[in-house]
């Protein structure tokens, strides 16, 4: 989400079992312990987590029996590595500054050219675009027509061609959906605030019409909530101009049902839905379960509504918590994926701080939560950085060989990974949130056809290197190390499909883990540190044994008998 004054996005509506899962939840992942995030992303502008925590950080010693080889495999079909895109920032096919369709429709061949024979794209199998529609922001999370496109970005016929040119590539688009609030100068809630008796008036939340106490605070926002306009209050728990809908009206779920068919129908694939644990929420506690239960709720009301006509939407959340048992809620039926906040922070240590994490023992135990819940129709969202986060270039001290590693601790972990626009040249950013969003660097020295401008560049200004141009000529660039690790990807199933077994590489910079379907098992082994190490495989080959090098990044690699030797800043893949 990009927030003006507050910090998070808003909740909405109700479900019995998740007490009780709850339950079933925490004696699952017994042993997990929440530290401090180093990614500090709070401020008066920012979507807030509600434990600023590393979250999903499991005890190891917590269980020496976990169901490594005997469990079943529950693999996550993925549609591929999704690209988060600012169209804004993206690439300007007239001139103006502003990114727009056509030029990320010009751009598309960079992202996927359709031709998995080549190496010049990126190889991603999906985009998501951040909000679209016209907004009176520059960040377009303050809707004001939700079934049109913003004119600074092109025309509907603009959209309907990307969209017809990213499916023939073989790419998936969603968009941002926020549905927690409109603009204030959406006409809904300009007709509710200055007639109370409009059929919109109900389409918002209004003390003294629902005879609600002002007062209280929000999860999702640090100051008042509630707003003064025309003698009446209104709540907009990010700021004034963001008035919170009311899906307790359910003329407001049916309004959204519809605008979510529409999209489908355009040919759309589904929908990062923005904010999804704020859709109702109480000011007094926003972590009560009957606020999940709610929440949850109104996303299965909406799955159902658009899976009727539409049954492979893709639906993932933005359920910003670090707790696995709060995201576990939202997969039962309501979403396919909750981006995963917790796994973000630790891979970003691990890379800046050169020490394993054990993320298979992390993920292993939270997977089998999340397929209990979601009978095994679950999908995890990883990334890094996002357009409310410090880059992750920023994060790592401009370090490139962290920088190359967080990635393929990314790109090699199950589900749909999803990178953000130009965290694979390196780009810079830190808060405010506009210097998160800055201008793709496509040329040397910064500037060039196609180039957007509407912002001045506060961190990517130029330096040597830093763009597509220069990188995709240097095979040891940053963007040629994330084109071969989505490559990886892309031509080795287990990797792309395959579910995710701990194992122990004995090296603390060294991490190691199995990912796995029915007919491949391979070891992914990450060498986080600057210099050579040696790992010893297992010797229970009735578990696991692999044999040769199938894919790595270094071609010094070496695998002797049980012995493997990886080079510095390198992956190696084993099968």
């Amino acid at each position: 989400m990009l927030f003006i004054k507050k910090a998070s996005p808003l909740s909405h509506h109700s479900l019995k079992w998740i007490g009780s899962a709850t339950l079933a939840i925490t004696l699952l992942l017994s042993g997990c312990t929440s530290g401090p995030n180093s990614q500090n992303v709070n401020n008066s502008n920012e979507t807030t987590p509600e434990n600023n925590v590393a979250s999903l950080s499991i005890n190891e010693n917590a269980s020496k029996t976990n169901a490594t080889n005997n469990s079943s495999i529950d693999t996550q079909p993925s549609s591929g590595v999704f690209y988060e895109i600012f169209v804004r920032s993206f690439y300007d096919s007239d001139g103006d500054g502003i990114g727009d369709f056509k030029g990320l429709t010009q751009k598309l061949d960079y992202l996927n050219d359709g031709n998995p024979n080549t190496t010049e794209d990126l190889g991603i199998g999906g985009i998501w675009l951040m909000p679209i529609n016209p907004s009176p922001s520059y960040h377009g999370y303050d809707v004001t027509d939700y079934r049109s496109i913003n004119p600074e970005y092109g025309t509907m016929d603009d959209f309907k061609k990307f969209l017809d040119e990213a499916h023939k590539r073989g790419i998936k688009v969603v968009m941002d959906l926020v549905v927690n609030h409109s603009s204030s100068e959406h006409p809904w809630f300009i007709e509710a605030s200055e007639n109370k008796d409009s059929k919109y008036r109900d389409y918002y939340t209004w003390a003294e019409d629902q005879n609600i106490t002002v007062g209280g605070s929000s999860a999702a926002g640090s100051g008042n909530p509630w707003h003064v306009l025309n003698g009446s209050h209104y709540l907009g728990t990010f700021f004034s101009g963001m008035p919170d809908l009311n899906f307790d009206n359910p003329k407001v779920r049916d309004e959204f049902k519809d605008i979510g068919r529409y999209w489908l129908d355009l040919g759309l694939d589904g929908f990062r839905l923005d904010a999804a644990k704020h859709i109702y929420e109480n000011l007094l506690t926003d972590k009560s379960q009957e606020t999940t239960d709610k929440n949850v709720a109104w996303w299965q009301e909406f799955r159902k509504a658009l899976h009727e006509t539409h049954p492979h939407a893709y639906l993932v959340g933005e359920i910003w918590d670090n707790n696995a048992t709060t995201i576990a809620s939202y997969v039962n039926d309501a979403m396919d994926s909750g981006f995963n906040f917790g796994m973000s922070s630790i891979m970003i240590q691990s890379a800046k701080y050169e020490t394993d994490s054990k993320p298979g023992f992390t993920l292993e135990r939270t997977y089998t939560l999340y397929s209990k819940i979601s009978n095994g129709n679950f999908v995890d969202a990883p990334f890094l950085t996002n357009h409310d986060l410090v880059r992750i270039m920023t994060q790592l001290d401009g370090d490139t060989n962290h920088a190359k590693m967080a990635a393929s601790l990314l790109l090699t972990l199950p589900g749909n990974p999803f990178i953000y626009y130009g965290d694979e040249i390196g780009m810079l950013g830190a808060k405010p949130d506009e210097s998160i969003r800055e201008p793709m660097q496509w040329y040397k020295g910064g500037s060039g056809e196609g180039q957007t401008t509407w912002e001045l560049t506060t961190y990517n200004t130029g330096q040597p290197g830093s763009s597509v141009e220069e990188q995709t000529i240097d095979p040891d660039s940053l963007l040629s190390h994330y084109r071969t690790i989505i490559s990886f990807r892309n031509t080795v199933p287990a990797l792309k499909d395959g579910d995710i077994r701990n194992y122990s590489s004995g090296v603390k910079g060294v991490t190691t883990f199995v990912r796995l379907t029915e007919v491949q098992k391979v070891l992914v082994v990450h060498n986080l540190t600057g210099s050579e190490q040696i790992v010893e495989l297992t010797d229970e080959p009735e578990k696991y044994s692999f044999k040769d090098i199938l894919k790595t990044t270094n071609k010094e690699a070496k695998l002797e008998g049980s012995k493997l030797t990886i080079p510095a800043y390198s992956t190696t893949i084993l099968e």
